[in-house]
C-alpha cells in the first residue's frame, strides 16, 4: 500500500501546485494584514474557503452517480456510505483544529520575527513529520533523512539571512510548525477512509468558526477593513484554501506524509520566486543555492526505492 502511494506521480504534480499556490499566498497574506487583524484574515479566508467547496461536493457526487449508475444500494454499501460520512467530519474537525493552530500561530509570529527566520522555522515540519511519524510507527527509509538534511541545510541557506537567534516570534512560528506537522499526519490517517474534499470543506468551517471566536475575543473586525482587504481575501480564501488545502488533502491518498511534506516545503521557494515576480525583489547567489538543495532533495526523496521481500 505505501509503495503504491509512494508512486503516484499525479498526486505528486498536485501537490506542487498546491506549494506553488500557497508560494504566492504569502504576498496576499503580507498585504491582507494591512487591513486587518490575523484572526479576521483567517476567520474570512477560511469561511470563503469552505463555500467555495459546497457546490463542488455536489457536482462531484453527481459526477459519481453518473459514472457509477443509478442502481439502488445495498444495505451494506449504506452502511459504508454513512461510516464514510462519520468519518468525513471528525476527519475534518480534527484537521480544521490543527489547521487554525497552526496558521494564527504563525500569522502573529510572523508578525514579531524576520520572514528569514519564520520561512526556516516553518520549514522545519519537513523534519518534524518523519519525527513524530515514529511515535506513529511509520518508518521511512535512509533516503528519506538524506532528503531531510538536505532540504533543511537548504532552507537554511534560503531563508536565514541573518544571526539566529530564538525570540517570541521564533517560538511562536516553531509552534505554528508543529501545528502544521500534526495537520498533515492527521490528513494521512483521514484521507484514506473517507472523501477528500468533504474533509476539506468541514476543515475549514471548523478553522474559520474557531477564528471567529478569536476575532470576536481579541480584534474589532469591521466589514469596511475586510471589504477593503477584498483581493487578497479572495486569493487567500478562493486559491489557497478552496484549491491549494483540497488538492493537499486529496493528493495524500497516495503520498507517503514525509515526501508529501518535503514537495510541500517548496512553498518557501515559491514565496521567494514570487517576490521577485510581483514585488521586484532578486534572489542573491545564497538563496539560489538554497533553491538548488531543496530541489535536490525533492528529487532524492521521489526516487524509486526496492522493496525488501519478508
Amino acid at each position: 500500500m505505501e509503495h503504491q502511494r509512494s508512486g503516484h506521480a499525479g498526486s505528486r504534480v498536485m501537490l506542487l501546485l498546491t506549494a506553488l499556490i500557497w508560494g504566492v499566498a504569502f504576498v496576499a497574506q503580507s498585504e491582507g494584514m494591512n487591513y486587518v487583524g490575523g484572526f479576521t484574515f483567517n476567520c474570512s479566508r477560511f469561511l470563503i474557503g469552505g463555500l467555495v467547496l459546497i457546490p463542488c461536493i455536489f457536482l462531484l457526487k453527481r459526477w459519481n452517480k453518473a459514472a457509477d449508475g443509478e442502481n439502488p444500494a445495498e444495505a451494506g454499501e449504506y452502511q459504508t456510505k454513512k461510516s464514510g460520512r462519520r468519518m468525513a467530519v471528525a476527519g475534518g474537525v480534527c484537521c480544521g483544529i490543527f489547521i487554525c493552530i497552526g496558521s494564527s500561530l504563525q500569522q502573529f509570529g510572523i508578525a514579531q520575527t524576520t520572514v528569514g527566520k519564520a520561512g526556516f522555522i516553518t520549514a522545519l515540519y519537513i523534519v518534524i513529520v518523519p519525527v513524530l511519524g515514529l511515535f506513529l510507527k511509520k518508518s521511512v527509509g535512509l533516503h528519506i533523512w538524506i532528503s531531510v538534511a538536505i532540504a533543511a541545510a537548504g532552507m537554511y541557506l534560503l531563508c536565514v539571512t541573518e544571526g539566529f537567534s530564538i525570540g517570541k516570534g521564533d517560538f511562536l512560528v516553531f509552534l505554528g510548525a508543529l501545528g502544521f506537522s500534526v495537520h498533515i499526519l492527521v490528513i494521512d490517517y483521514f484521507s484514506p477512509r473517507a472523501d477528500g474534499v468533504v474533509i476539506s470543506c468541514i476543515q475549514f468551517f471548523t478553522a474559520g468558526v474557531i477564528s471567529g471566536v478569536f476575532m470576536l475575543i481579541f480584534e474589532k473586525p469591521s466589514l469596511q477593513a475586510v471589504a477593503a482587504a477584498w483581493a487578497p481575501v479572495l486569493y487567500a480564501g478562493v486559491l489557497s484554501c478552496g484549491v491549494a488545502y483540497t488538492m493537499q488533502v486529496v493528493a495524500q491518498k497516495y503520498v507517503e506524509p514525509t515526501v508529501a511534506s518535503l514537495i510541500l516545503s517548496l512553498e518557501s521557494v515559491f514565496s521567494l520566486l514570487a517576490g521577485w515576480v510581483l514585488l521586484g525583489q532578486r534572489l542573491s547567489a545564497r538563496e539560489l543555492s538554497g533553491c538548488v538543495l531543496v530541489f535536490a532533495a525533492i528529487i532524492l526523496a521521489q526516487l524509486p526505492v526496492k522493496e525488501k521481500i519478508s
